[in-house]
């Protein structure tokens, strides 16, 4: 790429969304507020000046438009300003103020250095959606650095630096003046109305200054004369260097959420302190999560989690979060509480529990490891039993945060583990317990990430370092950072317990004087083991106790499910993760019944893969069109998709849901392969697809309660088979791969 004859290699462009702010005041009574910031604003002291290049006025008076050049005086190193040759940063800022509708649009991109430096940000100001007499404000902008005299990570920096301080200021500007105007007498202003020859607000132009909580040259001004604007454009300049603008609609930034979500408010108060970057990474990965995912949303907090624990990097933050989203469903986690009840065994022998919280509001968790003899516990229970039970732990913790944030009035995301290793000896360094004991962390590492504050090890033996030098590697190395460890009686002095944990609630086993209801433990006796056999069907057990099943896919090998239907109305609904491979979905009907699959010792095709779920249906010496016929279009499905549909079915008889393997184009004779794809084609074709799917048939009657938003069930069009990317992604996946949807039409 070549710019003013330079050659230049462009860098990623830097984008950031705001999270959605609100006033709580009139649309009016804010742009009012916002017109006092000019002509002068001893709050925007980078505000140069701006002279007004163009302004019209619609002929009802209704819209009104203005654009503006603004200058602003950037707050960048004098070296610099002398090496780029300018005093003043200049921005052209375009706006429009719907008096009727009650919304100012902002637009802005810099002129300065515009063939080196690109930075465009976008505004609005609107009518709070359940609230009329709130107002909203959401902010996005983005930057993008194709060469600045070998000083590109210094701009970006200066832009970050800037950006984030006219955010924090923004807000206390308009309500700066919102309590000016109070104290003057002035707590409303009427609305427009087309009667009105002249709007109680002052001329659209002095509303495109500055954003209050962004203060950029695209803000609104509150008159043509007035200069605020510029101000504005240099806190966009900042805001948009700092990275971001994929502008979310207000509707869509506001389903589902509870009306303080809209504030920044709201982050302070339930998800604690975010740098401007942190915030729109969160909002971004939301918004992903909306437009892909057409079930369920996580929580602010749960998406936090994951971004914490990749330090915020977008691209490894989304990937392990939707692994954990598929596992979450594949093993219906969500429903773990309401459905998991611990067995006699583990009431009476687990010697963990809750108790009260630690001097920082967090739960607190108990273990008494030392005590617990977690040989008899696999042999009564399994693997699977044990960690079903520390999953059900894990939730409980998650909904002790959200309950106690709500009690301190502080974000409290992750809780206090304490466990009491007063007791433990070498039958503790069983393989088995220890292999159990490394499966349960391996799981809790990849779906809890960031849910453990602090874990305090109290009365550490001397064969602690052996269990140790065995568990850490598979701890995270943050996690690692939170191990406090006492040995002997240290935790009793200074720096010790008392330093973390009010002293009235220290358990009485460790020499305090609160009763801990945490049981004592003890030996499983014998009586109560199982069988290895029995214990291996109690595992399977609970592995396939979902919704669920999941199948392979080879090529030559497909996956076929057969659905009889006597009532020609009903509807065959399908939800399905892609978990590895690209796979094709088809759906055939035929009048007879396939026969079922014959047992092959060799596998189907030759393939020997015990315990793989994979039947074949549709006998070979059937003709398409014949003995069946196809019924949907074939949907391509790629690796991390999931995919939910309906099909309305015409006819009474048998419906086939078929995953197919997805053959690889073939080349053209004209044009010879290259190496990297005859590579990935090989790579593709030496693995077999898997499949996570659940199906269910409905009646018409009841699919028209559970689907009122269909618009007529009594036509033979599916519904839009939905795509989200929540099921394993690879690194290769674009978010484009996410935002399609096929429609699949019957014929």
């Amino acid at each position: 790429m070549t710019v003013v004859g330079v050659t230049v290699i462009p860098i990623m462009v830097q984008k950031y969304q705001s999270p959605v702010r609100v006033y709580k005041h009139p649309f009016e009574l804010v742009m009012a507020a916002y017109e006092r910031r000019f002509p002068t604003c001893h709050l925007i002291p980078m505000f140069v000046n701006s002279d007004v290049v163009n302004e019209e006025t619609s002929e009802d008076g209704t819209t009104q438009r203005i654009e503006r050049r603004c200058a602003l005086d950037v707050d960048a190193p004098r070296l610099l300003k002398r090496i780029a040759g300018v005093d003043y940063v200049y921005f052209i800022q375009k706006n429009t103020l719907n008096r009727k509708e009650r919304t100012l649009h902002i637009e802005s991109h810099n002129e300065t250095f515009s063939n080196r430096v690109v930075v465009h940000e976008t505004c609005c100001y609107s009518v709070h959606p359940e609230n009329e007499g709130w107002t909203c404000f959401e902010q996005t902008a983005s930057l993008d650095i194709k060469s600045f005299f070998g000083f590109e990570s210094t701009v970006e920096k200066i832009a970050m630096k800037q950006y984030a301080s006219s955010i924090n200021k923004g807000k206390e500007i308009i309500e700066f003046y919102l309590r000016e105007l109070e104290s003057e007498g002035v707590s409303h202003v009427p609305r427009w109305t087309c009667s009105s020859v002249s709007p109680a607000l002052p001329a659209p132009s002095s509303l495109s200054a500055s954003p209050p909580e962004l203060q950029h040259p695209s803000a609104p001004a509150v008159s043509a004369s007035q200069p605020a604007d510029a101000k504005d454009g240099a806190s966009q300049e900042a805001k948009q260097d700092s990275g971001a603008p994929q502008a979310d609609s207000l509707v869509e930034i506001l389903a589902g959420t509870p009306e303080d979500k809209l504030d920044a408010d709201y982050i302070k108060r339930y998800l604690g302190d975010l740098t401007p970057l942190q915030e729109s990474c969160l909002i971004r990965l939301r918004k992903w999560l909306q437009e892909t995912h057409k079930g369920k949303i996580p929580k602010d907090e749960h998406i936090l989690r994951f971004l914490r624990a990749r330090d915020f990097n977008m691209d490894k933050a989304r990937e392990i979060l939707c692994q954990s989203l598929t596992w979450r469903k594949q093993h219906q986690v969500d429903y773990l509480l309401e459905t998991w009840s611990p067995p006699q065994v583990l009431q009476d022998y687990y010697t963990g529990g809750w108790h009260h919280h630690d001097r920082d509001g967090r739960p607190l968790y108990i273990l008494r490891l030392g005590h617990m003899d977690t040989k008899g516990l696999v042999r009564a229970l399994g693997e699977e039993s044990l960690l079903r039970h520390v999953l059900s732990i894990n939730e409980e913790g998650l909904r002790r945060c959200e309950e106690n944030t709500k009690v301190f009035g502080r974000p409290i995301s992750c809780w206090t583990c304490l466990v009491d290793l007063e007791g433990l000896n070498m039958r503790h360094l069983w393989r088995p317990g220890v292999k159990a004991l490394l499966r349960i962390i391996e799981v809790v590492e990849a779906n809890y990430p960031e849910t453990l504050g602090r874990l305090l090890i109290l009365r550490a033996p001397r064969v602690f370092p052996v269990l140790w030098t065995l568990v850490s590697p598979f701890i995270d190395e943050n996690t690692r950072k939170k191990f406090l460890i006492y040995a002997g009686n240290d935790y009793q002095g200074p720096g010790g317990l008392v330093d973390y944990i009010d002293k009235e609630i220290i358990p009485d086993f460790l020499g305090g004087e609160c009763m801990c209801e945490v049981p004592e433990g003890g030996l499983v006796p014998k009586s109560m083991y199982r069988t290895p056999e029995e214990l291996e069907n109690e595992d399977v057990r609970l592995w396939t106790e979902t919704i669920y099943q999941s199948a392979s896919i080879f090529k030559g090998a497909p996956h076929e499910l057969v659905i009889e239907i006597i009532d020609a109305a009903s509807v065959i609904t399908w939800d399905f993760d892609v978990c590895k491979g690209d796979i094709v979905f088809n759906i055939y009907h035929s009048k007879r019944a396939p026969q079922p699959p014959r047992k092959d010792p060799l596998g189907a095709h030759g393939i020997t893969s015990p315990g793989v779920n994979n039947v074949q249906l549709i006998d070979k010496s059937w003709i398409l069109g014949q003995d069946y016929s196809m019924v949907e279009s074939p949907l391509t499905c790629k690796e991390g998709e999931s995919v939910q549909g309906s099909h309305i079915t015409r006819w009474p008889g048998f419906y086939i849901l078929q995953w197919k393997f997805h053959n690889m184009p073939a080349c053209s004779a004209t044009n010879l392969p290259r190496v990297d794809d005859v590579l990935a084609t090989l790579q593709v074709s030496s693995h077999k697809c898997k499949v996570m799917f659940y199906t269910e048939v409905l009646g018409s009657e009841d699919f028209r309660t559970a689907c009122c938003d269909v618009q007529s069930l009594g036509s033979m069009t599916s519904l839009e088979s939905s795509h989200s990317g929540f099921s394993q992604l690879s690194a290769a996946t674009t978010s484009s791969n996410h935002s399609q949807c096929s429609s699949m039409i019957s014929r």
